[in-house]
Protein backbone atom coordinates (compact mmCIF):
# COMPACT_ATOMS: atom_id res chain seq x y z
CA UNK A 1 0.00 0.00 0.00
CA UNK A 2 1.25 3.54 -1.06
CA UNK A 3 1.88 5.67 2.08
CA UNK A 4 2.37 9.00 0.34
CA UNK A 5 4.25 10.87 -2.42
CA UNK A 6 7.99 10.96 -1.35
CA UNK A 7 9.31 13.25 -3.64
CA UNK A 8 9.23 14.83 -7.66
CA UNK A 9 12.38 14.28 -8.98
CA UNK A 10 13.67 17.04 -11.80
CA UNK A 11 17.01 16.47 -13.77
CA UNK A 12 18.80 19.84 -14.58
CA UNK A 13 21.78 20.84 -16.00
CA UNK A 14 22.83 23.84 -13.59
CA UNK A 15 22.61 22.11 -10.66
CA UNK A 16 23.82 24.93 -8.39
CA UNK A 17 21.39 27.80 -9.71
CA UNK A 18 18.59 25.39 -9.50
CA UNK A 19 19.42 25.01 -6.05
CA UNK A 20 19.70 28.58 -5.50
CA UNK A 21 16.28 29.63 -6.95
CA UNK A 22 14.39 26.30 -4.72
CA UNK A 23 16.13 27.67 -2.08
CA UNK A 24 16.98 31.31 -1.60
CA UNK A 25 14.14 32.45 -3.91
CA UNK A 26 11.17 29.98 -2.77
CA UNK A 27 12.22 29.25 0.26
CA UNK A 28 13.05 25.32 0.58
CA UNK A 29 15.49 23.87 2.54
CA UNK A 30 18.56 21.93 1.21
CA UNK A 31 18.60 19.13 3.52
CA UNK A 32 21.08 16.85 1.55
CA UNK A 33 23.69 16.08 -1.21
CA UNK A 34 25.12 13.53 -2.47
CA UNK A 35 26.91 12.40 -5.91
CA UNK A 36 25.72 8.66 -6.83
CA UNK A 37 27.29 5.67 -8.98
CA UNK A 38 28.11 2.68 -9.20
CA UNK A 39 25.98 -1.15 -9.84
CA UNK A 40 22.91 0.04 -8.07
CA UNK A 41 21.70 3.06 -9.67
CA UNK A 42 23.29 1.62 -13.16
CA UNK A 43 20.39 -1.55 -11.85
CA UNK A 44 17.67 1.34 -11.33
CA UNK A 45 18.30 3.21 -14.12
CA UNK A 46 19.38 1.26 -16.90
CA UNK A 47 21.95 3.39 -17.87
CA UNK A 48 25.79 2.59 -18.38
CA UNK A 49 28.75 4.21 -16.04
CA UNK A 50 25.91 6.64 -14.57
CA UNK A 51 28.05 9.58 -12.07
CA UNK A 52 25.36 12.12 -10.75
CA UNK A 53 25.32 15.29 -8.41
CA UNK A 54 21.88 15.08 -6.38
CA UNK A 55 20.04 17.27 -3.70
CA UNK A 56 17.42 17.14 -1.76
CA UNK A 57 14.92 19.99 -1.26
CA UNK A 58 12.17 20.58 1.24
CA UNK A 59 9.22 22.52 2.49
CA UNK A 60 8.33 20.36 5.71
CA UNK A 61 6.65 17.82 5.67
CA UNK A 62 5.45 15.94 2.82
CA UNK A 63 6.96 15.44 -0.64
CA UNK A 64 10.51 17.35 -1.34
CA UNK A 65 12.02 17.63 -4.57
CA UNK A 66 15.23 15.75 -5.50
CA UNK A 67 17.60 17.40 -7.80
CA UNK A 68 20.00 15.50 -10.14
CA UNK A 69 22.38 16.45 -12.30
CA UNK A 70 24.23 13.74 -14.28
CA UNK A 71 28.12 13.99 -14.91
CA UNK A 72 27.10 11.18 -16.87
CA UNK A 73 25.59 9.65 -19.61
CA UNK A 74 24.57 13.40 -20.60
CA UNK A 75 20.74 13.30 -21.06
CA UNK A 76 18.40 15.46 -23.68
CA UNK A 77 16.36 18.18 -22.67
CA UNK A 78 12.71 18.15 -24.53
CA UNK A 79 11.34 20.70 -27.10
CA UNK A 80 8.52 23.04 -24.96
CA UNK A 81 9.48 21.71 -21.50
CA UNK A 82 7.99 25.02 -20.21
CA UNK A 83 4.50 24.61 -22.04
CA UNK A 84 1.90 23.83 -20.12
CA UNK A 85 0.51 21.35 -22.84
CA UNK A 86 3.47 19.30 -23.59
CA UNK A 87 3.15 15.59 -23.00
CA UNK A 88 4.63 14.18 -19.92
CA UNK A 89 4.81 15.22 -15.71
CA UNK A 90 4.28 19.13 -16.27
CA UNK A 91 4.52 20.92 -13.08
CA UNK A 92 5.27 21.11 -9.30
CA UNK A 93 2.95 22.54 -7.67
CA UNK A 94 3.98 24.51 -4.24
CA UNK A 95 1.44 25.42 -1.69
CA UNK A 96 2.51 28.48 -0.15
CA UNK A 97 0.52 30.89 2.79
CA UNK A 98 -0.43 34.43 1.39
CA UNK A 99 -0.35 33.74 -2.30
CA UNK A 100 0.15 37.19 -2.85
CA UNK A 101 3.09 38.21 -0.68
CA UNK A 102 4.66 35.92 -1.19
CA UNK A 103 4.32 36.15 -5.15
CA UNK A 104 5.74 39.76 -4.44
CA UNK A 105 8.42 38.17 -2.21
CA UNK A 106 9.61 36.04 -5.16
CA UNK A 107 9.30 38.70 -7.75
CA UNK A 108 11.70 40.96 -5.68
CA UNK A 109 13.88 38.08 -5.86
CA UNK A 110 14.13 37.93 -9.15
CA UNK A 111 11.41 35.21 -10.76
CA UNK A 112 8.72 36.53 -12.69
CA UNK A 113 5.16 35.28 -12.98
CA UNK A 114 3.53 34.15 -15.66
CA UNK A 115 0.73 36.23 -14.96
CA UNK A 116 -1.15 37.49 -12.54
CA UNK A 117 -2.21 35.66 -9.46
CA UNK A 118 -5.32 33.71 -10.89
CA UNK A 119 -8.71 32.45 -8.79
CA UNK A 120 -9.91 29.04 -9.85
CA UNK A 121 -13.74 29.07 -10.81
CA UNK A 122 -15.49 26.92 -7.84
CA UNK A 123 -18.29 26.60 -10.71
CA UNK A 124 -15.36 24.79 -12.96
CA UNK A 125 -13.30 23.09 -10.10
CA UNK A 126 -15.07 22.56 -6.82
CA UNK A 127 -12.21 22.25 -3.32
CA UNK A 128 -15.10 22.26 -1.21
CA UNK A 129 -14.93 25.16 1.27
CA UNK A 130 -11.82 26.79 0.04
CA UNK A 131 -11.26 28.68 -2.94
CA UNK A 132 -7.74 27.71 -4.97
CA UNK A 133 -5.83 30.82 -6.11
CA UNK A 134 -2.89 30.04 -8.62
CA UNK A 135 -0.11 31.18 -10.54
CA UNK A 136 2.64 29.75 -12.66
CA UNK A 137 6.55 30.71 -12.97
CA UNK A 138 9.34 29.15 -14.40
CA UNK A 139 12.58 27.70 -13.01
CA UNK A 140 16.20 28.75 -13.91
CA UNK A 141 16.07 25.44 -16.49
CA UNK A 142 12.84 25.93 -17.93
CA UNK A 143 10.71 23.66 -15.43
CA UNK A 144 6.84 25.13 -15.04
CA UNK A 145 6.35 25.69 -11.20
CA UNK A 146 2.53 26.51 -9.58
CA UNK A 147 2.22 28.37 -6.95
CA UNK A 148 -1.17 27.88 -5.31
CA UNK A 149 -2.73 28.41 -1.99
CA UNK A 150 -6.59 27.54 -1.20
CA UNK A 151 -8.65 30.32 1.27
Amino acid sequence: MIERIDHVNLVVDDIESVIAFYRDVLGLELTKRATIRGDWIEAVTGLKDVEADVAFLEAGPGAGIELIRYRRPEGTRPEALAAPNTKGIRHLALRVRDLDAYAERIEAAGAKLLSPVQLVPADQVDFAEARKRIAYLLDPEGNLVELCSFE
